[in-house]
């Protein structure tokens, strides 16, 4: 068994929050985490704290950003320190999730190319996925925003954790 973790517990806090339809204290919550993290700290909380809080952003420029410094943690993350917090988890299986949102926030922005990139990206990487409920989740939003890109569409999908 593991030890607790007071500063996942306080990521998913926040996150259980934004999803409970209070996301101006979610995003309160994990940005004054982030400032007590900093962009030097631990990477699984970075990873965490950053991907989550992509999603609380009301404009893509700025979920970009968040999710650009998750991926820079993810980068940084070990197979050893992910599984500290939980045994099941494998650093690979983190860049489809990060790839799509990365993919749906350029395709958002107008930049369809880097968005395409991004999603070969993530699909490259899919075999780390489970058919399971999350894998298959992130399979499912790579066909949307697939479809989206090919629309040239520039809004926000129905099934975006912002809308």
């Amino acid at each position: 068994m593991t030890a607790p973790d007071p500063t996942m517990a306080a990521i998913n806090d926040a996150v259980i929050l934004g999803r409970q339809g209070d996301p101006a204290t979610a995003r309160e919550q994990l940005t004054s985490l982030w400032d007590r993290i900093g962009a030097g700290g631990d990477p699984l909380h970075r990873v965490s704290l950053a991907h989550f809080l992509a999603d609380l952003q009301d404009h893509a420029a700025d979920a970009l950003t968040w999710d650009i410094r998750a991926l820079d943690a993810a980068d940084s993350l070990t197979d050893e320190r992910a599984q500290a917090h939980h045994a099941g988890l494998s650093v690979r299986g983190f860049y489809p999730s990060l790839h799509l949102n990365l993919a749906d926030n350029y395709r958002r922005l107008g930049a369809f190319d880097t968005a395409r990139q991004h999603l070969t990206a993530a699909h490259d990487r899919l075999d780390a996925l489970d058919e399971d409920g999350y894998g298959l989740g992130v399979r499912a939003g790579l066909a949307n925003v697939e479809a989206a890109l090919a629309d040239r569409s520039t809004e926000a999908l129905p099934t975006h954790p912002g809308v």
